[in-house]
């Protein structure tokens, strides 16, 4: 089970027997990639502290930079001249970039978004920056990246203008359609779209369901992960995991913290990046992938939850969202 193209293919390799948890492998041009996947974040293409060797020797196969700022420092023109963020970093194995669409939130006071795209006032000095679906996609084009991210419409996640939430919803999926019509390298390079919606189910539904129609290789998930309570979170996740394609990889955007990671696996995503645990440390993945290979993944959750919550005093939210997937913590 799995799918096939030129730029990706998914091949998923076991399945937990109860819940929705996978261990696949998805082929990118640079590197097979074993999933569930943790994907450090180096931001402007360097994990700070970190060699891209020392990387290798700790077994990370996929890791992540930022459209945003790569296209500011050092620009296209060095990255052109280099011959992508692979070779300009030393780094011989798969990455993913993200469309810059985050910096909505995070420079927010900086940014003017209209349906045109984001005018940005560089943090580094008074110059402006216009980032449309078409400039994303060209310097992500440039940076070579193995997969790469449309721009989206991001609102913060505790934001509760339902207008605006509406606006950001159906322009993401606007300028979808705008970013695979400027894709020139969709044989090198798979552009993932983002399901938004932030914590409204019938957008998120509306979202997910106009992406599914689209020839791509991966979809992700986006707009969570920025404050929201968990007993919110989690009912998006797997929302976004019952409707999209289970063929494809799925990517939770931005989500990190240990206990997320082993939830959201269990509702069947199978990729993840956050800078929380890449500036801390972490081989959960690969514990999960050989669990659910050995199909004694239901056992590992209810031993990694109730290492942490030994008086049983489960957080709603984690046992409500197994339960959902039929992990209940309660059972012995």
């Amino acid at each position: 089970m799995g799918s096939t193209s030129i730029a990706l293919t998914f091949n998923v390799q076991a399945k937990c027997n109860i819940s929705r948890a996978r261990a696949a492998s998805m082929k990118l041009p640079h590197y097979e990639v074993e999933t569930p996947v943790f994907m450090p974040v180096g931001t402007q293409g360097t994990m700070k502290g970190l060699l891209p060797d020392q990387l290798e020797n700790l077994n990370c196969e996929i890791i992540l930079g930022n459209t945003y700022h790569l296209g500011n420092r050092p620009g296209v023109e060095v990255l052109t001249k280099v011959g992508g963020l692979h070779k300009f970093m030393g780094w011989n194995r798969a990455l993913l970039t993200d469309s810059g669409g985050f910096q909505m939130v995070s420079l927010l006071k900086l940014a003017e978004i209209t349906e045109q795209g984001v005018k940005f006032k560089s943090p580094y000095d008074d110059t402006e920056i216009m980032l449309t679906p078409e400039k994303s996609i060209e310097i992500q084009n440039c940076i070579g990246a193995d997969i790469i991210m449309q721009l989206d419409d991001v609102v913060q996640t505790t934001f509760q203008d339902y207008d605006r939430i509406k606006e950001a919803t159906e322009r993401t999926s606007r300028w979808l359609d705008r970013c695979l019509k400027a894709h020139k390298r969709p044989t090198e390079q798979s552009i993932f779209p983002i399901v938004q919606g932030l914590l409204n189910p019938e957008l998120r539904r509306q979202s997910a369901e106009e992406h599914i129609t689209k020839d791509v290789n991966g979809f992700a998930i986006g707009g969570l992960s920025g404050g929201e309570a968990k007993d919110d979170f989690w009912p998006m996740v797997n929302l976004g995991t019952e409707i999209l394609d289970k063929n494809k990889p799925r990517y939770l955007m931005g989500v990190g913290l240990a206990i997320d990671l082993v939830v959201c696996v269990a509702l069947g995503v199978d990729m993840f990046d956050c800078v929380f645990p890449t500036r801390t440390a972490m081989r959960l993945m690969r514990t999960m992938r050989e669990n659910i290979k050995q199909g004694t993944f239901p056992q590992f959750v209810k031993k990694f939850v109730n290492d942490l919550h030994p008086d049983k005093n489960y957080p709603s939210w984690v046992k409500n969202s197994l339960m959902s997937v039929g992990i209940n913590l309660l059972e012995d």
